[in-house]
């Protein structure tokens, strides 16, 4: 009987004890955390998609609470209006941003770029990407096998079977930037939605010699130059062989389109132009 007491103080004075270590680590290793994290991270909408740069909303909630200036911060998901109504719970003042779209900047269908080999494996652009050029002679158009539908978590995104291209729903678009990242080609871009969503850009990455690229694909850039030369707002700069359209400067005037000898220059969204006589 002696012996069944006295392991039963022991054994309270371990538990007690051990209750009085670990309140006094609790204590002594607390972390305090702002209770508006919780609140921000409420108000974001939770897509957790990483467009804003951080590893999910949570993690982007405490960016907004620490930092005192948001103006570098944005979260393309929920848009102007999440930002506004976080900047009003913190506080402070947030400027609007203009929203983006996912552009592919790839014009390559099968009509303009034939297929010269078949490839007969794990349909993956990443995986494609390592192992050969492709299913094209161009090194860099698009691979076809729709990473960045996969990537996408909004369904914004979807394979043309006519094109062998993905296409972009605008009114999904979120501008999460996870197809840029799942492209292994760089051919996505995100680009100012524009005014009534009127959009100009080259829709074409190859870096090849003119008539090297032409000849893998019949709407290739060649890097001529000609839109430089109408372009009275400096919008447009050639490199390596390309041109590329800074949607800062373009004022959507349309003047490189039609001398574009390839027709690698896109207008989204515009009237049909008028048809000379």
């Amino acid at each position: 009987m002696t012996l069944i007491l006295y392991s039963v103080l022991v054994l309270v004075s371990l538990g007690l004890l051990s209750a009085v270590v670990l309140y006094w680590v609790s204590r002594k290793f607390y972390v305090f955390e702002d209770p508006r994290i919780d609140q921000v991270a409420g108000l974001l909408p939770g897509a957790n998609c990483g467009g804003c740069g951080y590893a999910g909303c949570r993690a982007f909630a405490e960016t907004l609470v620490k930092r005192e200036d948001m103006g570098t911060l944005f979260c393309p998901v929920g848009g102007n209006a999440v930002m506004l109504t976080v900047a009003q719970a913190l506080g402070r003042e947030q400027a609007p941003q203009e929203p983006k779209v996912a552009v592919v900047r790839c014009s390559g269908s099968f009509e303009h770029r034939p297929r010269t080999s078949v490839y007969d494996g794990t349909r993956s652009c990443a995986v494609l990407h390592l192992l050969y050029v492709g299913e094209t002679d161009c090194p860099y158009g698009c691979l076809g096998c729709g990473d960045c539908v996969t990537a996408c978590a909004f369904g914004a995104l979807r394979m043309d079977p006519q094109t062998g291209l993905p296409v972009v729903d605008e009114d999904r678009c979120t501008a999460c930037g996870a197809c840029v990242k799942a492209c292994p080609r760089e051919i996505i871009e995100l680009r100012r939605r524009g005014p009534k969503n009127r959009r100009v850009f080259v829709s074409c990455v190859n870096k090849d010699k003119g008539g090297i690229a032409r000849k893998y694909c019949s709407v290739a850039c060649t890097g001529c130059s000609q839109c430089v030369r109408v372009c009275a707002f400096d919008a447009i700069t050639v490199s390596r062989h390309l041109a590329y359209i800074d949607p800062d400067k373009c004022r959507l005037c349309r003047k490189c389109a039609p001398v574009c000898p390839t027709n690698a220059i896109l207008e989204t969204n515009f009237p049909p132009r008028a048809v000379t006589q």
